[in-house]
């Protein structure tokens, strides 16, 4: 007897029936958006990493191959193999790291742009707010400065006055 026909579409089956209705939807999430969204960019970071660091390895393997010295034919075989499996090792975490690229291009491309521009204008006020305060704060230590200075040489300001 053959095997049976295989396939890649999707075959609907029941649910089990011990989950129905067992879900609550009036508990509080267990996290915030920010946290979630957190957890969510440590694990791009992560991915992100991981294939850095294969490229690097990678390298730092393939520089180590590549040795100048008599070998034998055995020696050049091992020594090729191991170049060929780095190299295809580095290809794919490329390939992974152009794959992480696109799909953050598409989170940015879809994310939600006003959410983005709010944010963004925000911290621009945050950001103003301190720089004046910062100025202000400058502007009073200048003045005691100067203060301080005239009046520690009363004779060098009446002799300029």
């Amino acid at each position: 007897m053959s095997a049976p026909f295989q396939t890649d579409a999707s075959r609907p089956s029941a649910l089990p029936s011990a989950n129905i209705g067992a879900r609550s939807y009036d508990q509080a999430p267990a996290e915030t958006s920010e946290e979630y969204l957190d957890q969510v960019e440590e694990e791009w970071n992560k991915k992100v990493d991981a294939e850095v660091d294969t490229l690097v390895d990678g390298m730092v393997d393939l520089v180590a191959v590549a040795s100048v010295s008599d070998k034998d034919k055995y020696q050049i075989a091992l020594e090729s193999f191991q170049a060929q499996c780095r190299t295809e090792s580095m290809v794919r975490a490329a390939s992974s790291l152009m794959s992480i690229t696109q799909s953050l291009k598409l989170l940015l491309l879809l994310s939600d742009e006003a959410q983005i521009v709010r944010q963004h204008n925000e911290e621009l006020r945050t950001a103003t707010g301190e720089a004046e305060k910062h100025k202000q704060d400058v502007t009073v230590l200048l003045d005691e400065l100067l203060l301080r200075s005239t009046s520690d040489n009363p004779m060098e300001s009446k002799d300029t006055s």
